[in-house]
């Protein structure tokens, strides 16, 4: 996968880095040129700055002459008289000959010199001369002086470089983030302030792209719901109008052929209902989230769902967990309806595939800041190879009994997410059955300590 980032990165560092050893070497170049021509000006300087009293008496009896220094560079000074006798030599120096007038650059003794020679009118000829390996070494330490900072600033470049570079892609960073952290159903238009203008078109083509799918989602949605609400009615009216014709007669048909009537007419009711209920979730905003008593919820739905659980001979019951008081109401932000329409699914399912004289409890449990709801049920589990898709929309376990639609669980995982709550559906360990967790709840002590969080962070 091709990363802008390290592609960035990789050719400003290569870049600036080949830019800065050619500048470099040109920098070196030029300061041996330099510290050459200087090397040049000294040996005229020397020659034309000799003393004048240097004679072959003070070569002949040892005498030597202050020269200030310039033996140190290991100069080597011939001066010669009219008659073309050398009349003075360096000490302890090789024995040069005579190299010509001007500027000269010649091999002897095993070392390559550089020479200047200057005609004067008291004595003949003077000659300065010093090995080429002195002024190299002089000229290369002299140049390394004047590239070190050079060579200090290459790192300092590369960290500039992965800092603006870092800069630079914050946005694209932000965006990713913010797309990765956003919820399924969110469609709403992406915002970015300030805005690069380089993102500028992949943002307004994402935002254009959003809306399409919002609008394709609300005609699905609002097709389901409208055609949910007009076949609910003429369905119910169906069976109100077989009841009545089969009260007075005037349809006469077995009990077996009724009973199938009844519960096809039954099944797609409830169908219906379960389409309209999930249109109504999907459509949900958080805007209906607010403080509610999840036990009173759950008192209400295990009350309406007993006479049913009777008929069977299922012991329906509700047990509270790590209860804090006798009238601890379970407080959660949540939306009242659509949590009791999970509950009324969670429960249905249960009840639906229990055997007579089973059992289905609903626990509420309190978990560090948050609250949990699980309906576990003696009924006969699912297949370890279908509890991953029981929660898909019209996905029926095969060889499921009832007259179910596959709707149920998915509109309760659907409801869970809108809450933020994590949803899990298992088989129970310990006896035959299923567990349905709703976990992550927040309950409305810790809501509230959240917001004066966020409102203190903003002040």
């Amino acid at each position: 996968m091709t990363s802008i980032r390290r592609w960035l990165l990789g050719w400003l560092i290569c870049g600036l880095g080949a830019a800065c050893l050619v500048a470099g070497y040109g920098i070196f170049r030029a300061a041996r040129a330099e510290v050459g021509e200087l090397f040049d000006y000294k040996l005229r300087t020397v020659a034309l700055s000799l003393p004048l009293n240097i004679s072959a008496s003070d070569v002949a009896e040892g005498r030597s002459h202050d020269l200030q220094g310039i033996a140190d560079d290991r100069l080597v000074i011939d001066i010669w008289d009219r008659s073309g006798k050398l009349i003075y030599h360096s000490p302890h120096e090789p024995s040069l000959p005579h190299f010509g007038e001007g500027f000269r650059s010649a091999e002897r003794e095993g070392y390559s010199w550089r020479a200047f020679g200057v005609v004067q009118a008291d004595r003949c000829y003077v000659q300065v001369a010093q090995p080429f390996s002195v002024r190299e070494d002089l000229a290369i330490s002299l140049a390394l002086r004047t590239i070190w900072p050079l060579v200090l600033l290459i790192p300092v470049i590369v960290v500039i470089v992965l800092l603006v570079v870092a800069r630079g892609l914050a946005p694209v960073r932000w965006l990713s983030q913010s797309l990765a952290e956003r919820s399924p159903s969110s469609l709403d238009p992406i915002t970015l302030a300030p805005m690069p203008v380089e993102l500028s078109p992949l943002v307004d083509a994402l935002n254009g792209l959003l809306t399409r799918l919002n609008e394709a989602s609300q005609a699905q949605r609002s097709f389901i719901a409208d055609a949910a609400h007009e076949l609910r009615t003429p369905l119910a009216a169906l069976k109100l109008q077989i009841q009545g014709a089969i009260g007075d007669d005037s349809l006469r048909v077995d009990h077996a052929t009724l009973a199938k009537i009844d519960g096809r007419l039954n099944r797609l009711i409830h169908l219906a209902q379960q389409l309209l209920s999930m249109a109504r979730e999907d459509a949900a905003r958080e805007a209906a989230i607010a403080p509610m008593s999840l036990r009173a919820v759950c008192e209400a739905r295990v009350g309406d769902f007993s006479l049913i659980a009777e008929a069977k001979s299922i012991d329906l019951g509700l047990e509270l967990e790590q209860v804090q008081g006798d009238h601890d109401a379970f407080t959660i932000m949540g939306d009242m309806h659509a949590l009791a329409v999970l509950i009324n699914n969670l429960l249905d399912n249960a009840i639906r595939h229990t055997p007579a004289g089973g059992r289905v409890d609903v626990a509420l449990r309190r978990e560090k800041e948050s609250i949990a709801l699980t309906v576990l049920d003696t009924g006969t589990g699912i297949p370890a190879s279908e509890i991953e898709r029981v929660c898909d929309r019209f996905y029926r376990c095969v060889g499921t009994p009832g007259q179910g639609n596959g709707l149920g669980l998915a509109i309760a995982l659907r409801v869970a997410q809108r809450h933020h709550a994590s949803f899990e559906v298992k088989n129970r360990q310990d006896v035959n059955g299923l567990t349905v967790s709703v976990r992550g709840l927040r309950a409305a002590v810790a809501a509230a300590r959240l917001k004066d969080a966020s409102s203190n962070l903003h002040a």
